[in-house]
């Protein structure tokens, strides 16, 4: 099969790519074509190109083009859109219904749904634009980028093509990574019969796990992520506190609070920053911490850390929002608190440490359920019956 794969480049990396790349390697890894074509937000760094940007994201003539050619030098079969915002817009959707090629769309984030792709505003989950006609809310909360005309700018949008039936015609199958997504995704408009459910994977890591039978001072929690308010950084610095030093607490990754964060785990006993880590590092601090810690406050759509983390049979602490509430079976491959609750996130570690036998079988549950929903084999099986789907619908 000859797939033509459609992304735009975050200007910061992100899991979006990490996710593309593994999908595009294995396709070819069974015996598939694949063709990326990428562009990369650091082309509108400049005053004039964002202001074209703005201007483009609701229909880009030129991507249009880009994409046209791309289908009559490579005449893919189906065509995946990973990411179209904003560079590539919505336009390619037309470049390939024209061309007769079937269309297929992962939904990473909510960005049809709203203007700052996450349903999270001022600290808290924010449905206000959900299914409305227009987006009004995100202009007057200068949602995207802190502008009021790139806000509208989005919000129109979303709004022009549901009008004009892009979302719902132009697209052949939607794939939403969990069926919280799915569930979000239909209350905003979504056609329910062209959205399937396949999350995503990672390929097994070759560390090991080092034998540890007791709590004691090497032993820590760990947290792998970016350092966003919504990742709920804030939440996880206060329950340390409570915790007083019970156990250690490792810090991977780096963003906007990376220096708030740095600053204040001067004054809480056990915690480290380590910043941004090769992948293989990471692998071998999850596989040899007790647990692994997701205090997000937002709808994630997926959490990759998760199934990273129960790939080496570590189980994970997360809080009860969003695809991490379906990911996570408490006391079977994890424990779940609520979000933003410090205290309740304290008082979950707490058990844990009191339980390590039990925390040990929730590692290995972890494991289980990694081999069963997330290896690149049962997500190759998938992906293709999506693709063949389509392709039997024509």
């Amino acid at each position: 099969m000859r797939i033509l794969m459609l992304h735009n480049r975050y200007q910061s990396p992100s899991g979006e790519e990490s996710v593309v790349q593994a999908e595009q390697t294995l396709l070819e890894s069974r015996g598939h074509t694949v063709k990326v074509l990428e562009v990369d937000n650091r082309e509108i760094e400049g005053v004039f190109n964002k202001a074209k940007a703005a201007i483009n994201v609701v229909y880009s003539p030129s991507s249009k083009r880009l994409v046209e050619n791309a289908i009559l030098q490579f005449k893919p079969e189906i065509v995946h859109v990973h990411n179209f915002f904003p560079l590539l817009s919505p336009s390619v959707h037309f470049a390939c219904n024209e061309a007769g090629i079937p269309l297929v769309q992962t939904l990473h984030n909510y960005r049809l749904l709203c203007a700052i792709a996450s349903l999270y505003r001022d600290g808290r989950v924010c449905e206000d634009c959900l299914g409305k006609p227009f987006g009004w809310s995100s202009v007057i909360h200068k949602c995207y980028r802190s502008s009021s005309i790139g806000s509208a700018a989005v919000a129109a949008m979303s709004s022009i093509h549901r009008w004009l039936g892009t979302w719902s015609e132009r697209v052949d199958a939607y794939i939403c990574l969990t069926e919280f997504a799915r569930e979000k995704f239909i209350q905003g408009g979504l056609p329910a019969n062209k959205l399937f459910v396949k999350p995503n994977f990672v390929y097994p890591s070759q560390v090991s796990k080092t034998t540890q039978t007791s709590f004691g001072d090497e032993l820590y929690a760990l947290y792998v992520g970016r350092l966003y308010e919504e990742k709920g950084i804030n939440t996880l610095l206060a329950a340390w506190k409570q915790l007083n030093g019970k156990i250690k607490l490792k810090i991977l990754g780096d963003g906007p609070l990376f220096q708030q964060v740095r600053e204040e785990i001067r004054h809480i006993p056990g915690v480290e920053l380590l910043g941004k880590q090769p992948s293989e590092r990471v692998y071998q601090l999850m596989a040899n911490a007790q647990f692994v810690v997701v205090p997000s406050e937002w709808y994630e759509t997926f959490g990759l850390v998760l199934i990273e983390s129960f790939s080496v049979g570590t189980p994970v602490v997360a809080s009860k929002i969003g695809a991490l509430a379906e990911l996570i079976n408490p006391g079977q491959n994890g424990l779940q608190f609520r979000p933003g609750d410090a205290e309740d996130l304290a008082a979950k570690i707490k058990w844990a440490l009191a339980h390590p036998e039990e925390l040990a079988q929730m590692g290995q549950k972890a494991y289980a359920d990694f081999n069963e929903k997330y290896t690149p084999e049962r997500n190759y099986h998938q992906l293709i019956d999506i693709y063949k789907n389509v392709l039997a619908h024509l």
